[in-house]
């Protein structure tokens, strides 16, 4: 492990920003929301229906691309988020290639994009149409995502609109207005070793003056060699420099699959902690400043057995949500193994070691997910692949109701003024009632499948397609 410690007093003055930068009803300038990760928006006035055809409360809609993953984020006056190349905007980027872009909150108008060229390793590593998978995190006027060819990048948040180029990075291929502007750029494939199995898919975490990502490190074709057990898996960057301050490879050669998982933040037993989910399916607790593990859980019974897809033993792709001092997460596989017995656990995350036998606070038996829970008002709400949403008490983890959403879920609930909105591969949006008893308020379909999470953000709500990203006025 390579440590070059921050100062504490850092991190301890970024909290208050990192826990609560959600809950001010603006921006919303990362995964989750915030460091917590935890799904949940403090803006009011946010429809229960709209109507797409007669576009009635549409702000506005965007083309994007063929194949969207990357959460949109919104800060600074903009909507940042991952697509691929099949809407080619510009003739001189042409072919297969992962897209960060840019649009302008309040019209829709298209601002500016960032292209990257798929690693020539091929689907291995870097799997076709499949582009930026990375939801973006934003601040101090900078935008940060993980490329589709594994580079943790830091781009000017206004391109080169602004007719400057901000370096120490100044060999972008095409400097024009709707270009975008690399500050710095951290190559995980080519200076760390890392080896992505399909693609590269982490939503990098803002702490401070720290950046943390989950490397996607993973496996090879044959789907059992590992060729960079030694790299690392969890990476500290700093996040005005671009160099790495700490790095871990904890599961090494135990990784299963893939290590697509993004990490959270937040205190515990009286320190602040940063919580990775690893490719072996176990979490990891390390603090922040230097990358000491705090403590480490394994999210599946000790009796399972991982049998390429078919066995019952899962890794992690959901974000781990860290609230109160608890972790709360639930564990899946590559959404092209099929559905499979899954588990979600809440997790007491004041220990040290090993805490797996010691310090569940409660497990709920559930199918395999790719879905990070939302917690609000004393309930967990929580969708698993195989289309089924729960509501869970949050003490005791007792299911409250369930909800049969009749497709594949990929995306995440998400609660705002008193309702929980979810998304599914049929395009369905649905919105129901947040509380203890199920009630359905409308199911709008958009037309193309939602892998995404809706998100709400200055008196609009953003809903993200396949192809299409749609901005929908508040009351």
């Amino acid at each position: 492990m390579l440590a070059r410690p921050i100062p504490s007093q850092c991190l301890a003055l970024a909290l208050a920003f990192a826990l609560t930068s959600a809950a001010t009803g603006a921006d919303w300038p990362m995964w989750g929301g915030n460091g917590s990760r935890n799904m949940v928006s403090s803006e009011t006035g946010i429809p229960r229906t709209w109507d797409i055809k007669a576009m009635e409360r549409i702000k506005w809609r965007a083309e994007i691309g063929s194949q969207s993953y990357g959460n949109p984020v919104v800060a600074d006056g903009k909507v940042f988020l991952g697509t691929n190349n099949e809407l080619l905007r510009d003739e001189a980027f042409g072919g297969d290639r992962g897209v960060l872009m840019a649009f302008d909150e309040q019209s829709g108008e298209f601002l500016w994009q960032m292209t990257h060229a798929k690693l020539e390793a091929g689907r291995v590593n870097d799997w076709p149409e499949q582009g930026v998978c990375s939801s973006p995190a934003v601040a101090d006027g900078m935008v940060y995502y993980v490329s589709n060819r594994g580079e943790v990048l830091a781009l000017d948040t206004e391109g080169f609109r602004d007719g400057e180029n901000d370096g120490p990075y100044m060999d972008e291929a095409k400097q024009d207005a709707t270009d975008g502007d690399v500050i710095w750029s951290l190559d995980m494939y080519n200076d760390l070793g890392v080896f992505p199995h399909n693609m590269a898919a982490t939503s990098p975490l803002i702490v401070g003056d720290l950046l943390f990502v989950n490397t996607s490190n993973g496996v090879d074709e044959s789907h059992i060699n590992i060729p960079s057990p030694r790299s690392p898996s969890f990476l500290a960057v700093n996040r005005k420099t671009g160099e790495v301050v700490w790095e871990d490879r904890s599961p090494g050669r135990n990784i299963l699959h893939g290590q697509w998982s993004s990490p959270a933040y937040g205190p515990s037993g009286g320190k602040n902690q940063v919580v990775f989910a690893g490719g072996d399916g176990w979490l990891y607790s390390f603090v922040p400043e230097t990358g000491d593990l705090i403590w480490k859980f394994d999210a599946n019974p000790k009796e399972s057995e991982w049998k390429q897809g078919r066995g019952d033993r899962n890794n992690i792709i959901a974000t781990p949500v860290m609230l109160d001092g608890k972790v709360y997460i639930a564990v899946g596989q590559d959404p092209e193994h099929g559905e499979g017995v899954g588990h979600l656990w809440a997790v007491d995350a004041s220990g040290s070691g090993d805490v797996t036998e010691s310090h569940v606070v409660w497990h709920h038996p559930f199918r395999r997910t790719i879905s990070t829970v939302a917690i609000h008002d004393g309930i967990v709400y929580a969708a698993n692949f195989s289309g089924f949403f729960h509501a869970l008490d949050l003490a005791s983890g007792e299911m409250l109701w369930e909800h049969d959403m009749l497709a594949a879920v990929w995306g995440s609930p998400y609660v705002v003024d008193g309702k929980v909105m979810i998304g599914d591969e049929d395009g369905d949006l649905s919105v129901l009632k947040a509380g203890r008893e199920l009630e359905v308020l409308s199911e709008i379909n958009f037309g193309n499948v939602i892998y995404s999470t809706p998100i709400a953000a200055n008196s609009t709500l953003f809903v993200m397609t396949r192809s299409h990203l749609y901005a929908i006025a508040a009351d």
